[in-house]
């Protein structure tokens, strides 16, 4: 049975990975789990607390070095690949909006791609035959702008990404196909899950210095949200439980491979700050939108929704990530 066999999360510091490796453990998985710097112990004390956090053994690593994957990946059957973040500046601090077409490829893309085909090759020479990588929604927005997006035949175009200097978007593009190549030509079951917008309760005090948990607490604590004035554009959003449970379930159920929207669905920012003024009633509201509201963006969950599993609605999402901040889950600062 899978839930017999050891699994190894590739980034379990971070906000994914960190849910993935507590929803393994409490499910009863063996787990290794890579971070930058094992030696940190206000990041792994929360990891070994976990529950099952016996079943939990953590390997420093960094992507660019392949040998640091050898130990962590030993007798594992599957590898969680949660460490792809995005990368908003170039090597000397220039944003990566500033950057000439040469050096956004070099220095935001390329780091990526090439460290998750290293982690591919280690698992490959593993015999390691299950990868599941999670990624972004900003890989799906085609050229021609569609009413329901879906994830197989959804492709952003990377060189016009790269042309509007979008290379932080542009990197999960060229990152997902470089993988899904290298997993087709070497016989490895390849899963992609495709979120943004991650509420929920994290792992990691750290994680609440970061959208959406710190405008949330901004909102709690009487200011503004997010914006002063409401954007006219929607949000996409999931339970970070609910996203690490996907994960798991594409490695179960072996039928599954390809790519999987990691959403609940989008919600107009308008009704987002609405349902937040109701559960956080000291909230300063954002001025209103100026005209008619645009459509949310279209998704098409076929996919998602042939894994059966239950997804936390908008409403029960906002309102437990509230709570849970509100409740201090680290302590006061």
């Amino acid at each position: 049975m899978d839930h017999l066999k050891k699994i190894c999360v590739v980034g379990a510091s971070g906000l994914v990975g960190s849910s993935i490796v507590r929803c393994a453990l409490e499910k009863g998985y063996n787990v290794n789990g890579t971070l930058r710097d094992v030696n940190i112990a206000d990041k792994t004390k929360y990891l070994y607390n976990l529950v099952n956090g016996n079943k939990l053994k953590l390997y420093s690593a960094h992507m660019e070095n392949e040998l640091d994957f050898l130990d962590p990946f030993e007798g594992v059957d599957a590898v969680f690949i949660a460490c792809l973040i995005p990368v908003y500046k170039g090597q000397d601090g220039t944003l990566a909006k500033e950057l000439s077409y040469d050096r956004g490829y070099k220095e935001i893309i390329m780091p990526t791609v090439e460290g998750c085909l290293n982690i591919l090759k280690v698992a490959k020479n593993k015999g390691i035959k299950n990868i599941v990588i999670c990624s972004s929604t900003s890989s799906t927005n085609p050229l021609q702008p569609v009413k329901f997006k879906n994830e197989v035949d959804h492709w952003s175009d990377e060189e016009i990404q790269c042309r509007e200097k979008k290379y932080t978007s542009a990197t999960k593009t060229v990152m997902e196909k470089a993988a899904i190549k290298f997993c087709t030509e070497n016989k490895i079951r390849l899963s992609i899950i495709l979120p943004t917008g991650i509420y929920g309760d994290a792992v990691l005090p750290e994680h609440l210095n970061h959208n959406p948990f710190a405008w949330l607490k901004q909102a709690i604590d009487g200011g503004y949200p997010r914006h002063s004035e409401t954007p006219n554009d929607s949000a996409s959003m999931i339970h970070v439980r609910d996203l690490a449970n996907m994960f798991l379930t594409v490695y179960e159920n072996r039928n599954c491979s390809g790519r999987y929207y990691g959403v609940y669905k989008s919600i107009h920012w308008q009704d987002i700050y609405a349902e937040c003024k109701r559960l956080i009633p000291q909230m300063k509201i954002p001025k209103p939108i100026k005209g008619d509201a645009i459509a949310p963006t279209g998704f098409d969950f076929s996919r998602r929704d042939s894994l059966g599993i239950k997804i936390r609605n908008f409403s029960t999402i906002l309102k437990e990530t509230i709570d849970w901040i509100s409740s201090e889950p680290f302590g006061s600062n």
